[in-house]
């Protein structure tokens, strides 16, 4: 009974640790190199954003900040240019 129990909490344990290492949309979680450009996106195109995709969050403000490329400051479209590409999910596991 003992082992059962302690096999189960290592189950846990191990599961949680791999869910930790996600992203909040479930992929993987991004690198520091993501992280940076993302800051640097952030802060290049702060008025570009604000100016054309006012009230619109993450994924939809990215679309939305495409559609304006032609439209976006030199900075933004320089910072938009070293996004690094986002990882492919990892297989599934079967």
């Amino acid at each position: 009974m003992k082992l059962q129990i302690a096999v189960a909490l290592a189950a846990l344990a191990l599961g949680g640790s791999a869910l930790a290492q996600e992203a909040p949309g479930g992929g993987p979680a991004p690198t520091p190199e993501q992280q940076a450009a993302r800051q640097a996106m952030r802060q290049a195109c702060a008025a570009d954003m604000k100016t054309f995709c006012d009230g619109k969050e993450g994924r939809e403000r990215m679309m939305c900040m495409r559609e304006n490329n032609d439209k976006l400051s030199a900075a933004c479209k320089d910072a938009m240019a070293k996004m690094p590409a986002r990882r492919p999910p990892p297989p599934p596991a079967g």
